[in-house]
């Protein structure tokens, strides 16, 4: 949980600086990754998954503190609508998550001189990719939420260990998350996604996010009575 005496700016860089790590490092391990790989996209999707997910939990933990390290829209919807932000608040994080990743896939873009300014062309189409982006969301927001309930000091690890897991078991790979779609669909490498594509990964997310938040409002307080 982030701490009350850090001023709005820094919580909004902390989101900022802290998507864009998580980009650079989806990102650049894919490029590495699908270089190192041999043609084998089990392997290049294994070395993106582990950097990802090591990522995620270092990054969780240095920025927990100071803004509660969401990195994510649909994360700071949901927080929201517990009534942990304000509604003013949690666009501004939006903002700031989005800004954050676009710059990390131009960093990562400029440590493998790749061209700064791309657009993916790999559609991820069709109702198995919506489901499995609702179904990788869903699953996120879950354990965020129990274990934020349950075993606070956890989830930089339980976050990590949960994306490892979802990057293997959905059709979609889980980006579960606008900012890091948006980010990815302007880096044409091993993790990009179609711009025709995007509209449809964030409809799914917002579905598994909200869906989320509702099942797990009634579950938790159930435990709590």
């Amino acid at each position: 949980m982030m701490s009350p005496q850090f001023t709005k700016a820094r919580r909004l860089a902390s989101e900022a600086i802290g998507t864009a790590f998580l980009l650079a490092a989806i990102v650049g391990s894919g490029i590495m990754g699908e270089n190192l790989s041999g043609g084998s996209m089990a392997l290049a999707l294994l070395a993106n998954t582990l950097a990802t997910a090591a990522a995620l939990v270092v990054l969780i933990t240095m920025f927990g503190p100071i803004s509660g390290a969401h990195f994510n829209p649909v994360v700071t919807l949901v927080l929201a609508l517990r009534g942990e932000l304000t509604a003013r608040l949690a666009i501004l994080y939006s903002v700031a998550q989005t800004g954050g990743a676009i710059m990390g896939v131009l960093v990562a873009h400029a440590m493998f001189g790749e061209p700064p300014f791309q657009l993916s062309d790999k559609l991820r189409d069709g109702s198995a990719q919506a489901l499995s982006e609702s179904v990788a969301t869903f699953g996120l927001v879950a354990t965020i939420l129990a274990i934020m309930r349950f075993k606070p000091d956890f989830i930089a690890t339980g976050v990590g260990l949960y994306i490892a897991a979802a990057y293997w078991f959905t059709a979609s790979t889980s980006f579960a998350n606008p900012a890091v779609t948006i980010a990815r669909s302007m880096s044409s490498t091993f993790s990009g996604i179609a711009p025709a594509s995007v509209s449809i990964f964030i409809g799914s997310q917002l579905i598994g996010a909200i869906a989320a938040f509702v099942v797990f409002r009634w579950l938790l307080r159930e435990a709590e009575e």
